[in-house]
C-alpha cells in the first residue's frame, strides 16, 4: 500500500442474495483527510462503511486498510466505526460506557474525559445513557469511536437527526481531527456536508459515479450548490446508462441478423 492512502479496494463485489450490491468497485482512500461518502438512502453507503472495517462479507475482491486486509488483528485499536443509531448501553452512564470500551482497547484512563469533552458531554457524564435526548446519544456513540485514537474513523450517518447548531460543532471536531493527521470516510444523505469534506465520493445504485472535491464538483455540473450538483451527476449518470443499454441492445440485434 502507498504510504499516502489509508484504504485500497480492488474490484469489491458483494452479495445480498441474489442481489449484486456492488459489481466489482475500486476506491483509493487517502490518509488525513475527510472523505464524504454521499448518496440517497440505500445507494450502499452502509455496506461499503462495512466492507472497509470487515464486518461485511465479501464475495470477492481486496479491502486493505492501514497497510492490512481490513477487519485483521492488527487494526483492532488503529479503525473506529461509529454505526447509526447509538450503539451504547443505555442502563449505564455515559462514563461507564466509555471507561468499558477504554479498559477493552487498553486504552489510557484519560481518554475517557477527553473525549467527553471532545464531544460536549462532560456535563451529562453521569447520566444513565436512557435519560439522554436523542441527539446526546449520537454523541455517545462518536465519543466512543474516539476512544484510544484511532488512525481511521468511520462513521455512518453521525450527524442524522442532530439540529444544525450541533451539526456545525460535530463538524468542526472532525476538521481538527483531520488537521491532526486522523483519516474519516463520513457518511452522510445530506448534501450541504459535502462542502466540509476534502474529497467526496458520490453513490447511486452501488455505484460510484463521482470520484473528486467540493469545488471540482461545482464547477464540473456549473451549479452553486451541492444538492444540484448531485442531481445533475444523476441525470447524466441515467443518460449514460441508457446510451450503454442502447448500445448494447444495438450490438446483440446486429450479431442476430
Amino acid at each position: 500500500m502507498m504510504n499516502n492512502s489509508a484504504v485500497e479496494i480492488s474490484q469489491l463485489r458483494v452479495r445480498r442474495g441474489k442481489t449484486h450490491v456492488f459489481d466489482g468497485i475500486d476506491l483509493t482512500i487517502p490518509r488525513g483527510e475527510i472523505t464524504g461518502l454521499l448518496g440517497p438512502s440505500g445507494c450502499g453507503k452502509t455496506t461499503l462503511m462495512r466492507s472497509i472495517v470487515g464486518v461485511q462479507r465479501i464475495a470477492s475482491g481486496e479491502v486493505t486498510v492501514l497497510g492490512h486486509p481490513g477487519g485483521s488483528r492488527q487494526l483492532r485499536d488503529r479503525v473506529a466505526y461509529g454505526t447509526q443509531g447509538a450503539a451504547v448501553y443505555g442502563d449505564l452512564s455515559v462514563r461507564q460506557n466509555l471507561a468499558y470500551l477504554a479498559a477493552l482497547l487498553k486504552a489510557p484512563k484519560r481518554d475517557v474525559d477527553r473525549v467527553l469533552d471532545e464531544v460536549g458531554l462532560r456535563p451529562q457524564a453521569d447520566q444513565l445513557v436512557d435519560s439522554l435526548s436523542g441527539g446526546q446519544e449520537i454523541r455517545v456513540s462518536l465519543a466512543l469511536a474516539l476512544i484510544g485514537s484511532p488512525e481511521l474513523v468511520v462513521l455512518d450517518e453521525p450527524t442524522v437527526g442532530l439540529d444544525p447548531v450541533l451539526r456545525t460543532e460535530l463538524w468542526g471536531l472532525f476538521r481538527e481531527l483531520a488537521d491532526r493527521g486522523v483519516t474519516l470516510i463520513v457518511s452522510s444523505h445530506v448534501m450541504d456536508e459535502a462542502l466540509r469534506c476534502d474529497r467526496l465520493l458520490l453513490m447511486r445504485d452501488g455505484r460510484i459515479i463521482a470520484d473528486t472535491t467540493p469545488a471540482a464538483l461545482l464547477e464540473d455540473t456549473g451549479t452553486a450548490d451541492p444538492e444540484a450538483a448531485f442531481l445533475t451527476l444523476i441525470e447524466r449518470d441515467r443518460q449514460l446508462s441508457g446510451d450503454t443499454r442502447r448500445s448494447r441492445r444495438e450490438q446483440r440485434e446486429e450479431g442476430s441478423e
